[in-house]
């Protein structure tokens, strides 16, 4: 019996990787999977996608403020993105009496766009792997010195490379350092808002519908690339005109069909894809355990407030969404990686690779063993840096830790205490010192509850008590220039940075004696002393061992063609539109309509309220040429090409390089698709392009940024 099993996990672990690798990976545009992708039904060819001598796709594509992606569908820089990804901006430009994000915001022409300090979008110029050049004279080299040589030579190749003013060089270590490439990027600095659905559209499901399906979201916000004269980057002036881009996506308003050819353009932000069974392990029961407790309780705090004060909702809307966003996400991380079997998958692959390279086991037995001599502290760390993250209170207490420090040390120089400011002024414009008090004394006795003795401070078990808590942290909050409730230098810090921080001695002798400060403080210390060092020692030695790692699973199986973890770089995935099965008896089709936004409406909620115009031009049957062979207007749509955050945004293009789609979820079955890529759960979810052209033309009545486009019937 115990054979027959072990026959059928391994034949099962053969077949999801044979279909994992038909639709799974996160491709380098210069080294796609071009066979498969034809095979599947692709009609362009990989030159289309990713040219540095002509005009192609990858000219289309932007890393949108660091972290989502977007696309230009217009010869005149016009942008989309997903709402969330321009949600800090929407909230910026929005007031109680001006609410954005209530009401949405549509640009009437150009001279109504709405400027965004600070915002930036990426182009990538060129790729190049440079393996040869980063590695030399490091063969013989052990860590500190291995890492050392590295950065040396990384500079010496930057250095040497010939860019614009405006453009930038990247090196990008792939393959746990096996290889190295290098990305010429070209920044935008003059992004303005154009147009945003109400959140009623824009976010609707909110955190109910987050990470799952089916979803009737509409998932998107425009914005405009403006440029010089001359059509280069610079900084925000009334004088710029829109970007003339070298490529725009054509817009595709043709139905869609199961089993139809996509594939998804964008920026996935981290992947580990390759890890040991025993660091699977560890994640699911252990790490996201820990990080989802936390963000549990922030998030209850918060949402009471959040329902019943629209200043307080206002302010912690974009830090909310934030947080809610990965605790969702590890809640199905840990459950889709128990039922896709991940640890037992990965035990039989391993064994798989050690009966072709014997020396495999060597390897995996010092990965095991570390592994779990870092446990304890792992735990500690996932702990320590989710309160510290959610709790505001010790995240400022931090901030001013570091400052300190740097004046200290004399680092503190003009342009690092200008930026200090800038970056004090915009949190605390977002921030309440009493809900963070609650906040901040529920986080402190779930760490001293769950918290092992030995990384605890001496006499921390006073916190365990939460209502004590309550009180005290109050108490502790009304008297802390931290919070911005007292004073320094004659002035609040949460309304006079610049007054607070007239007189630096006396702001550091302050904070020193502050009580969150204090507190913060000997949570570091002992973190500091028990746990970081100890856990930093153990993962340089995981970090070596799996780059050998990794270089050996590479040469023991020729069988499978291997992809590099995603790390913010351009990629490129690809699948086939379809539904899923992930439960027993539960099937979901590919496909929603506006009619599921209509049957989940609940008026005035939070999360399912929807515009009354919406609900009218629906009553009315007024589609124009949006709906499709049902009669209704489609909203969103899934497939099996594999994504991840930073995806968000990504255009998800047809057979041939036509905008078809608008990527911004997973489903919560497969969220581990992070580390486990499994065909029959992993899917991602997109906006569809007729439900974006409907609310744009039909809800907003921006036809002329229809007119931009090139739409495909």
């Amino acid at each position: 019996m115990i054979k027959r099993n072990m026959v059928i996990a391994s034949a099962f672990f053969c077949f999801s990787w044979g279909i994992a690798q038909q639709y799974g990976g996160m491709w380098i545009p210069t080294e796609l999977n071009e066979k498969e992708m034809k095979d599947m039904g692709m009609k362009i060819s990989a030159k289309d996608i990713f040219n540095t001598q002509k005009p192609s796709i990858k000219d289309a594509v932007v890393q949108f403020n660091g972290g989502c992606t977007a696309e230009i569908i217009s010869p005149k820089g016009l942008l989309l993105t997903n709402h969330h990804c321009g949600y800090g901006q929407i909230q910026a430009h929005s007031t109680v009496q001006n609410d954005l994000l209530s009401n949405g915001f549509w640009a009437k022409n150009m001279g109504t766009e709405l400027p965004n300090p600070g915002l930036t979008v990426d182009f990538i110029i060129d790729i190049k792997e440079v393996t040869g050049q980063i590695l030399e004279g490091t063969e013989s080299l052990t860590e500190p010195d291995l890492s050392k040589k590295i950065a040396a030579n990384i500079e010496i190749y930057k250095n040497s490379q010939k860019i614009q003013p405006y453009q930038s060089v990247s090196v990008k270590s792939m393959y746990y350092g096996n290889k190295y490439y290098a990305y010429v990027i070209e920044t935008y600095k003059d992004v303005r808002l154009v147009g945003a659905p109400p959140q009623s559209i824009g976010k609707f499901g909110s955190d109910t519908d987050n990470w799952v399906w089916p979803r009737h979201t509409g998932d998107f916000s425009m914005f405009r690339i403006y440029a010089d004269k001359n059509n280069k980057p610079a900084e925000y002036s009334k004088d710029n005109i829109p970007y003339v881009p070298k490529h725009y996506l054509p817009v595709s308003i043709k139905d869609k069909n199961e089993n139809d050819f996509t594939f998804v353009f964008g920026f996935p932000g981290r992947t580990t894809e390759y890890l040991p069974a025993i660091a699977v392990e560890k994640i699911m029961t252990e790490i996201d355990p820990a990080r989802i407790a936390v963000r549990d309780v922030a998030l209850k705090t918060l949402d009471e407030k959040m329902r019943t004060d629209d200043a307080t909702r206002i302010k912690y809307a974009s830090k909310y969404a934030s947080v809610a966003n990965y605790w969702k996400k590890w809640i199905g991380e840990a459950e889709g990686l128990k039922k896709s079997n991940a640890v037992q998958k990965k035990i039989t692959y391993e064994q798989s690779l050690m009966a072709k390279n014997p020396e495999l086991k060597t390897t995996l037995d010092e990965l095991n063993k570390l592994y779990k001599d870092q446990a304890p502290y792992a735990l500690n760390n996932a702990y320590y840096s989710e309160v510290l993250r959610n709790a505001e209170t010790l995240m400022l207490a931090n901030i001013y830790s570091n400052y300190i420090a740097s004046v200290e040390a004399g680092r503190m120089d003009t342009k690092a205490l200008s930026a200090l400011k800038e970056r004090l002024t915009a949190f605390y414009k977002d921030y309440s010192a009493e809900l963070d008090a609650k906040v901040t004394a529920k986080l402190v006795a779930l760490y001293a509850n769950k918290t092992a003795p030995q990384f605890l401070p001496a006499g921390f078990e006073k916190y365990k008590n939460e209502s004590q808590n309550m009180t005290e942290m109050e108490e502790i909050s009304k008297s802390s220039i931290i919070t911005g409730r007292a004073e320094v230098n004659g002035a609040s810090l949460s309304q006079d940075i610049e007054k607070a921080f007239s007189n630096p001695d006396k702001l550091i002798k302050t904070l020193k004696k502050d009580p969150v400060y204090q507190l913060f403080m000997s949570m570091k210390d002992t973190y500091t002393k028990n746990t970081d060092p100890q856990f930093t020692s153990l993962q340089t030695k995981i970090d070596g061992l799996q780059k050998k790692y990794m270089a050996q699973q590479m040469t023991a199986d020729k069988n499978r063609k291997f992809f590099p973890d995603a790390n913010s770089t351009l990629r490129v995935t690809y699948g086939k539109i379809k539904g899923s099965t992930p439960k027993d008896a539960v099937s979901y089709d590919y496909q929603t309509h506006l009619a599921g936004v209509m049957e989940k409406y609940v008026p005035g909620d939070y999360e399912f309220d929807v515009p009354k115009k919406l609900i009218d031009l629906y009553s009315k049957k007024d589609f124009g040429n949006y709906k499709d062979k049902t009669g209704d207007v489609p909203v969103g749509f899934t497939a099996t090409n594999h994504t991840t955050g930073g995806n968000s945004g990504s255009p998800a293009l047809d057979a041939n390089g036509n905008l078809v789609g608008l990527n911004f979820d997973r489903q919560w079955e497969g969220t581990m698709s992070d580390i486990n890529y499994d065909p029959r759960f992993s899917r991602n979810i997109m906006v569809d392009t007729k439900y974006i052209l409907f609310i744009i033309d039909k809800f907003a009545d921006s036809k002329w940024l229809i007119d931009e486009m090139k739409v495909v019937k």
